[in-house]
């Protein structure tokens, strides 16, 4: 256990106790981040929320927000700590609330417990909140300092950070390929390239995302089951989405068939015949219309929709068209690629992206951030998408 501020030497100066106390600050944010962490996956449409309450050195009571609806991550902590509370440092990962929710305003319970500070690692980007939690504590005299391991606090709550503020879900592209940029051999076998340990990672996305997306060519080529599978885990399975203009998905179709409590959704245009349509529904599947002039889908109005109905996450899981369309479209935002070390060769197998490609080089997406992973004998390849306006 770091020493606390309280051990402070004065003989040593003041620059030496600023860094200390801030020394412990990154000590106690990390334990609420990791905190947070535990409910990666359960929380959506809220963020994830760690907090850490310590006094005179001691940890005295600790929590995290584990799914809508629940009490918040400080109300954990503050009943943990009990009356221990009462001059205690609050360590929290994102701005206390403020308002009404589901839940109470959580400023008011650390008022009444009698917390002396609050440490913040970012403020909170929803409109509602969004500085007001740390002006209230401020004004009833509560000490306050944010901005403490805020860039590791908006990487855990990205996906809630843009969802919040755009009301559209974040949208990663998964790829797996070849070391030639293969996903298919010729004849269109693609299982499986990557092997077992980089598979189980991407059930593990699946578990985290809200959503998985694939185009009606994969359903028909593939016939995947989308589905979470962690051996001795319970996985949460994403909701489905399909991209099908004119309804072909067969009600038969795993995407549709196999037992999950998660739906699937079938997007399809205006021009879907209605036959097609009415069969899918009888066999389960909920049908999403998405208004556009051209005969594909409207990706950006399809995530619009989903935005709408609280899906604050896409893990866009297809073959090389649907990627090429959500990457012309501007709507990825991060990117997970798989490399397995095998050469595929051949001038009719797949590649990962498809579509007419830009004319100049200058053009091309660029990634940002860029992390390398190993899975096993695979890479794994992270980055965010470059917005072509600047560099976020």
């Amino acid at each position: 256990m770091p020493i606390s501020p309280e051990g402070y030497l004065p003989t040593r100066g003041f620059f030496y106790f600023v860094l200390q106390v801030r020394t412990l600050d990154r000590y106690y944010m990390q334990m609420a981040l990791d905190l947070a962490r535990q409910a990666l996956g359960r929380t959506s449409p809220n963020p994830m929320v760690g907090a850490v309450l310590v006094k005179d050195g001691r940890v005295i009571g600790q929590g995290y927000h584990t799914r809508p609806g629940t009490p918040h991550a400080e109300i954990h902590a503050l009943r943990e700590a009990g009356e221990r509370a009462a001059g205690a440092t609050l360590y929290v990962t994102l701005e206390p609330c403020c308002h009404q929710g589901r839940t109470g305003p959580c400023t008011e319970a650390i008022l009444a417990a009698g917390v002396k500070r609050v440490v913040a690692a970012m403020t909170d980007p929803n409109p509602l909140v969004s500085g007001r939690g740390l002006e209230r504590l401020r004004r009833a005299g509560v000490e306050v300092t944010v901005g403490v391991m805020e860039e590791d606090a908006q990487r855990l709550n990205e996906v809630f950070i843009k969802y919040i503020t755009t009301r559209r879900p974040f949208v990663v592209l998964k790829t797996a390929m070849s070391l030639d940029g293969k996903i298919a051999t010729r004849s269109g076998e693609s299982q499986w390239i990557t092997g077992p340990q980089a598979r189980l990672a991407v059930h593990r996305l699946r578990d985290r995302y809200d959503a998985v997306l694939v185009g009606i060519n994969t359903v028909l080529k593939d016939n995947p089951s989308l589905t979470t599978r962690i051996p001795q885990e319970d996985g949460r399975d994403p909701v489905r989405v399909i991209v099908d203009s004119l309804a072909r998905t067969p009600p038969e179709a795993r995407v549709i068939t196999q037992q999950s409590s998660a739906p699937t959704i079938i997007a399809v245009t205006e021009k879907a015949p209605a036959q097609n349509l009415r069969r899918l529904e009888r066999a389960g599947a909920q049908i999403v219309v998405v208004p556009g002039n051209g005969p594909r889908v409207d990706l950006a109005g399809l995530m619009a929709e989903l935005g709408r109905r609280e899906i604050t996450s896409v893990l866009v899981e297809g073959g090389g068209e649907i990627h090429a369309s959500f990457l012309e479209a501007r709507l990825v935002d991060k990117v997970i690629w798989f490399i397995a070390p095998r050469i595929i060769g051949g001038r009719q197998a797949p590649g990962p992206v498809g579509g007419e490609g830009p004319a100049r080089l200058v053009d091309a997406i660029r990634l940002k951030d860029v992390s390398l992973s190993r899975y096993g004998e695979d890479l794994c390849v992270e980055g965010y998408v470059v917005d072509p306006g600047g560099e976020g």
